[in-house]
């Protein structure tokens, strides 16, 4: 695989007010990928566009040299949930998501792995398996499921043991893994973002699930400690990770054909920024002096 050595910078952007706003505020911050909500992340439906709305906003992503969007389903879902009714709704919802990716031309959908809500976990990792199958075999072909990894021991997917399991068993090319340097650091997963300790995490990774399963990167600081077992993120460089976590990061090759995606709160406190998407961009220009 040839190596770019100059990951896509990118960012979560608001859907608000429908997607023909996205192009205009990616654009603003100077994303080169995206990532946005098919709907509110508090709610499970999903509605897709009308066409017309979609050729629009599609004609002004490729303006602005957009090509990379991802979709993130609703922080609802739990396909894990032994409650029959909550389950149900969570599968029907990532479904529909992946429709809404499939109808806008995303590359796929990335979504949190569920909870056994303090039952056993082992069966709820089945639970999450059989509706993930179900999921995939009522879905467009085109579009692919992201499972990213989680911050805290009562979800599921805390571990590369438990997202690789989750892999392996449903077996599709169509099944991908997102990684959340926040959610590593918090969940213990990598105590510093050193290169060597960098190395070691990835080479952990890569026993669980193979390289190019690794789909994208959500690159966030962290705003609790190590080992916190909370999710919640720092703008670039000013939470336990540090600037110097992402500019080692950097310097890892096999991280650099990957896009990077942040969710952070942002400097006014607006969400993802132009200033931490630029934070970002100087470290690559640095790196490999690009413009």
């Amino acid at each position: 695989m040839i190596k770019n050595k100059k990951p896509l910078i990118g960012a979560h952007i608001s859907s608000s007010g429908g997607i023909l706003k996205i192009p205009k505020r990616a654009k603003e911050i100077g994303a080169e990928c995206i990532q946005i909500f098919a709907g509110s992340p508090k709610r499970y439906d999903v509605r897709i566009p009308e066409k017309e709305s979609i050729d629009k906003y599609r004609e002004e992503l490729e303006k602005n040299g957009i090509s990379l969007v991802y979709i993130h389903a609703s922080y609802l879902l739990n396909l894990a949930s032994e409650k029959s009714e909550l389950k149900r709704k969570s599968i029907e919802s990532l479904k529909n998501t992946l429709y809404f990716s499939s109808a806008i031309g995303a590359k796929g959908v990335v979504y949190h792995p569920g909870s056994p809500k303090g039952k056993d976990k082992e069966k709820a990792i089945f639970r999450e398996i059989k509706s993930l199958e179900e999921v995939i075999l009522d879905t467009p072909e085109s579009s692919t499921v992201f499972i990213e990894n989680t911050a805290g021991k009562k979800k599921i997917g805390t571990t590369q043991e438990e997202i690789g399991f989750i892999v392996h068993k449903i077996n599709s090319p169509r099944v991908k893994v997102c990684i959340d340097t926040a959610h590593s650091f918090e969940a213990g997963l990598i105590e510093d973002f050193e290169k060597n300790n960098i190395l070691f995490w990835l080479k952990e990774w890569k026993k669980k699930i193979n390289l190019h399963d690794i789909g994208l990167l959500h690159i966030n600081d962290s705003l609790t400690k190590f080992n916190s077992q909370h999710d919640r993120h720092a703008n670039i460089g000013l939470g336990e990770i540090g600037l110097k976590g992402f500019k080692n990061l950097m310097e890892v090759d096999e991280l650099l054909n990957i896009p990077w995606i942040i969710e952070v709160p942002g400097f006014e406190n607006e969400g993802p920024d132009k200033k931490n998407v630029d934070i970002l961009k100087k470290i690559r220009k640095e790196k490999n002096n690009f413009v």
